[in-house]
């Protein structure tokens, strides 16, 4: 656009050409940036965080829960180093396996080096899920759920059992219920409290998806 532009216009008296300056050019609003789960916090989990849950635990001297898994000729396998547990939920799966160097417990050298909830490995955290795992809802910068991988080393909680017994499970059969045997009751009791033994030795790495 030029600096001026020329137009008649017509006065009371005479015509003419006036001379005026030029418009100013309408500049658009600055759209806003474009919101990513990268501006979120906590994001979702990295190679970083979990070096860094890993260094943690080992500065606080606490012990890996599982020795490690030595490599066989078996194709498409790799070793395992002895790790810490990471316990959390089966929703942050998907996130594991972008995570450079992660290991799928299929991929284990010994087909039953896995445990039972095992779905991976990586850099010194062997990953428990369930879809019990624990989350916080909408408690993110950007209200995106939270959820939490609890990481542990060997002795870092315990169960106290009381009463010289963990639970029971009670079940009292018909016959016991009256004398036309309508019915049955079952229950349990437990005698037993969790405790964190060493609180160096637990953290939990909050992420999102």
């Amino acid at each position: 656009m030029s600096d001026a532009i020329v137009r008649p216009v017509w006065k009371h008296m005479e015509g003419g050409i006036t001379r005026l300056p030029a418009s100013r050019e309408v500049k658009k609003p600055r759209s806003r940036p474009k919101v990513t789960a990268s501006m979120d916090n906590p994001t979702e989990i990295s190679g970083t965080d979990i070096d860094d849950a890993v260094r943690t635990l080992r500065t606080a001297d606490g012990r890996p829960f599982l020795d490690e898994i030595y490599g066989e000729d078996r194709f498409g396998s790799a070793p395992v180093r002895n790790s810490f547990l990471a316990l959390t939920s089966t929703n942050v799966e998907s996130g594991l396996n972008n995570v450079p160097g992660f290991i799928h417990a299929s991929q284990y050298p010994n087909p039953n080096g896995p445990l039972e909830s095992e779905y991976g490995s990586v850099r010194g955290l062997r990953f428990l899920t369930s879809s019990d795992g624990s989350v916080t809802p909408t408690s993110s910068n950007l209200g995106a759920d939270v959820y939490n991988v609890f990481c542990v080393a060997v002795e870092a909680y315990a169960c106290v059992e009381q009463d010289g017994y963990s639970a029971s499970f009670i079940y009292n059969g018909p016959e016991l219920n009256g004398p036309l045997r309508l019915s049955s009751t079952a229950g349990y009791k437990v005698a037993e409290v969790p405790v964190i033994l060493n609180d160096a030795w637990v953290l939990n790495l909050r992420c999102t998806l």
